[in-house]
């Protein structure tokens, strides 16, 4: 299984489990990413919900700033991968 980066959280509400990622290639509804800080492996979701600008959308760009409903809690500068 490949892993390939596409973006930082920089941002997490508590409340909602929604985190706050800069982009930084495309990411679409559906596909599998997976949670690393530093080097720790804290878990794999699919993608149920993408929202830029509190539009929900099917997918983002690199560049843009979405908010994805999370699984679990994630903290500020965890990297988001992709897998394939």
């Amino acid at each position: 299984m490949n892993l390939f980066k596409i973006g930082t959280v920089t941002h997490f509400y508590d409340k909602l489990e929604v985190a706050v990622v800069q982009l930084t290639a495309d990411l679409a509804v559906g596909e599998k990413i997976r949670f690393v800080r530093g080097s720790e492996d804290m878990f794999e979701q699919k993608v149920v919900s993408i929202q830029v600008e509190h539009k929900k959308v099917d997918s983002a760009k690199s560049g843009d700033v979405v908010g994805l409903k999370t699984d679990e809690k994630v903290r500020e500068g965890t990297e988001v991968f992709r897998l394939s």
